[in-house]
């Protein structure tokens, strides 16, 4: 990795793009020309309605009037007019960007315009709409299978999808200056909404029910990468981003009596310098070993030149000479011992005191660097300290106490120190609480009481996304992998396309090059999506309760999760966050304001002057991100890591000079040195000093120096199975109404409420009803002497 410091990335990771890129990318390059279309229809619903066709020039009350109208047309039954209605409400969600001379005021105008959209309830109809839409799309599957699509067939859902989605994005916008927005209530009487059902289903569910419908092939005209923003953005208005998850975290630690003062991580990671990695020990030794070697032969061309001048017999006998022999001195080196007269020490120390005449140092040589420490507190683990307790008692006592983390005795001093080191560094996470919690009411069922299920966002979301959760994490990996720059086209992937490809294939060179940047345009932006939906509902689910994040981590392990990030973080890592497949002046809002160039492609800019890719750097983060969530402390998947040959992918990946990539890359790579061998990490002393550098130190752990060669992925499969058991008990306990266990029900041992039951008779029991009393009830001898006798009852 080059060090120049001025190929280091100054890119933010922050929960999503900056406004303007956000709406931008919202739009393919291909569906320019629809934008006219909306101005068309708008002007003429506000001549139907005696109206200014200017929007801003009419007053508030008139907006709202004009508003409701569109509302009411919004419901008839022809399709027509319904999509011309919404054709005009895009149009204002867009910002009346025809009436308006810059970006800035259409921002504003498109602020204003969704405010007032959505105290009308434009967005719960639009949601109603988008429910007829995918029923009407449904039918018109099963009745039609298209050979090709085209933007042509999605043209409806995309107009829905849109308003939708700006509408979305200005509350999230909304959303960052909150306490000093006029719009606060509208903002968070959004958000409550988002996580109260429409038409009997979260919007949430609904769109990702979309997702699953168009990979099983029943939908191929769905416009993906408008319901994958959608579905991102939603996730991030009514659960919360980056913000929200600390202030989560903060107040569940609180909560469970923990400690609230913790490192976060991507705060960390900002303060980090990238660099390429450090020296490696074994150069320093290479270094050390050349400079003794330089001045060894500095020195003995000295001594050799004052021999020539002493006096005979006063000289040095060097190597071949009477006291020349390799005796070893005291170090145990193996250096030839060296003796000199009396007359030459002085002569030396002059030789030696000459800057001239001093070896120059190499150029790699790392400087001392006082002050400076580690970036991060070490941790240890309560397992871990209950691990060095056992070992210490058995080598020192004998014997072991079992769940004793008090006792102490016969211990030496300096494992008394390493008792108290690690408990002050133990970090005692909300999942292991958690954990501790479930099994504790497994082994107390009558005893422990159930703590109440808390109805934040985060679990109204798993309870209705529960069931389907399977078919919907293969559905986004499906997606992931045909956008992914290095799959291979094949005639049974999916078809993502649909939404840019339009109806007629372009006929020129200019054409052609445009469909080209707004098709790869188009797969960057699904992947961010993808990527960031993943990445929130792990975040999410795992703040919530750790078996609903270890759920969708199965799921997503078992729709081969670890190999598709693997494979798309195969390719040259560099290249694609140095893509440029944006054309500015045809991005949303200014392709529509001011005059547009006209001309060859060479006289359009390709690119923006920011040396990277904004989306491609995040998507590679979240991936990353994504990878370590899976994986950390699961040895059956680092395993999984150890046999894709994940080291020489995340090591390529280490090339992109910016600290946060840098450390998520070495996290991967730190928890499976110890399966790599020796070798491997003899060859890469580099990385594993970087590892130790940048990555978090748990204490005890011999990550570096363990040797695992025997290890197998089978050897760990039986943790796989006992956290799916764990994960499926706590879901049939919290979700579902089915008892598991019917001698932990209690038993109804009340005469009046048995008898009480109502009992449904089949009709040939009522024919020969009277032949049942004479068998079993008039024929049969019933003893009543032994049936009331307290001994025969015991009996």
């Amino acid at each position: 990795m080059e060090t120049d410091k001025s190929t280091d990335l100054d890119f933010v990771y922050d929960d999503a793009d900056n406004y303007t890129n956000e709406i931008a990318e919202l739009y393919s390059y291909s569906e320019q020309s629809e934008l006219q279309v909306n101005l068309n229809a708008f002007e003429e619903q506000m001549e139907l309605y005696k109206l200014i066709p200017w929007w801003q020039n009419i007053s508030e009350t008139q907006q709202k009037s004009a508003i409701y109208k569109l509302l009411d047309q919004l419901e008839v039954s022809n399709k027509l007019l319904r999509m011309k209605a919404a054709r005009c409400f895009l149009y204002l969600a867009q910002g009346c960007w025809a009436e308006v001379q810059s970006d800035v005021e259409q921002q504003e105008w498109t602020r204003k315009n969704v405010m007032l959209l959505y105290e009308a309830g434009v967005f719960s109809a639009f949601v109603e709409l988008l429910n007829i839409e995918i029923m009407n799309s449904k039918r018109a599957a099963s009745a039609m299978r298209k050979i090709s699509v085209s933007l042509d067939d999605s043209t409806d859902l995309r107009v829905i999808l849109s308003v939708l989605y700006i509408m979305t994005e200005v509350m999230r916008e909304e959303m960052k200056s909150l306490d000093n927005s006029i719009y606060k209530d509208n903002v968070e009487s959004f958000k409550e909404d988002l996580i109260h059902p429409y038409g009997g289903d979260l919007l949430i569910v609904k769109l990702l029910g979309m997702v699953t419908f168009f990979c099983s092939g029943a939908a191929p005209h769905f416009p993906m990468k408008k319901v994958l923003l959608l579905l991102w953005k939603l996730i991030l208005v009514s659960l919360g981003g980056i913000d929200t998850l600390r202030e989560l975290k903060k107040q569940y630690r609180e909560e469970a009596g923990l400690e609230t003062i913790q490192e976060d991580t991507l705060e960390v990671a900002k303060t980090m310098r990238p660099s390429s990695p450090p020296v490696s020990a074994t150069d320093l030794i290479e270094t050390q070993n050349q400079k003794k070697f330089q001045n060894h032969r500095s020195y003995r061309r000295f001594l050799m030149k004052q021999s020539s001048l002493d006096e005979p017999g006063l000289g040095m006998e060097y190597e071949g000479g009477e006291m020349g022999n390799n005796s070893t001195n005291n170090d145990g080196e193996g250096e030839p011992a060296v003796f000199v007269n009396n007359s030459s020490w002085g002569q030396l120390g002059t030789y030696c005191q000459n800057e001239n005449n001093q070896p120059p140092p190499r150029p790699d040589t790392p400087q001392l660097l006082k002050g400076k420490g580690l970036p991060w507190t070490p941790k240890v683990r309560q397992k871990d300290v209950d691990s060095f307790l056992e070992a210490s008692r058995l080598k020192f006592v004998g014997y072991n106490l079992v769940g004793d983390r008090q006792s102490l005795a016969g211990l030496p001093q300096p494992i008394l120190e390493g008792v108290d080191t690690l408990k002050r560094h133990m970090y005692i996470s909300l999942a292991e609480v958690q954990i501790q919690k479930e099994e504790q009411m497994l082994r107390n069922p009558i005893s422990t009481p159930r703590f109440p299920i808390r109805q934040t966002p985060t679990e109204i979301v798993y309870h209705a996304i529960l069931p389907f959760v399977p078919q919907y994490m293969i559905a986004l990996l499906k997606i992931l992998l045909a956008a992914a720059p290095t799959s291979k086209t094949k005639t049974d992937s999916t078809n993502i396309m649909a939404d840019v490809l339009p109806g007629q294939m372009p006929m020129t060179v200019f054409q052609s090059m445009k469909l080209g940047i707004d098709v790869n345009r188009h797969k960057e932006i699904i992947v961010k999506a993808v990527s960031a939906i993943l990445l929130l509902l792990l975040k999410h689910f795992k703040l919530n309760h750790i078996y609903q994040f270890e759920f969708m981590s199965q799921h997503l392990v078992f729709a081969n999760c670890i190999p598709l990030v693997l494979k798309f973080l195969n390719q040259n890592i560099l290249a694609y966050i140095e893509t440029k497949n944006i054309i500015p002046l045809f991005d949303f809002p200014v392709c529509v304001i001011g005059e547009r160039p006209d001309g060859p492609m060479e006289n359009f800019e390709i690119g923006d002057h920011v040396p990277y890719s904004w989306r491609n750097v995040f998507s590679c983060i979240n991936l990353l991100r994504i990878l370590n969530k899976l994986t950390k402390w699961k040895h059956s998947r680092i395993m999984m890591l150890v046999v894709f040959k994940s080291a020489p992918i995340l090591k390529r990946t280490l090339k992109v000079r910016h600290a946060m990539m840098q450390l998520y890359v070495l996290k991967l790579l730190k928890m499976q040195t110890r399966y790599l061998g020796r070798q491997w990490r003899k060859t890469n002393m580099k990385t594993i000093s970087a590892i130790y550098a940048k990555v978090r130190h748990r204490l005890n752990d011999d990550w570096a120096y363990g040797n695992d060669l025997e290890a197998r992925p089978w050897d760990f499969q039986v943790d796989e199975c006992v956290l799916r058991s764990c994960v499926d008990r706590f879901n049939n306990l919290r979700y579902t109404n089915i008892p598991k266990d019917k001698d932990m029900e209690p038993v109804d041992n009340s005469v009046t409420s048995v008898l009480g039951v109502n009992v449904d008779l089949s009709d040939e029991f009522k024919q020969h009803y009277e032949l049942w009393l004479q068998q079993e009830v008039f024929q049969r001898s019933i003893k009543w002497d032994e049936l009331l006798d307290p001994a025969a009852c015991e009996i």
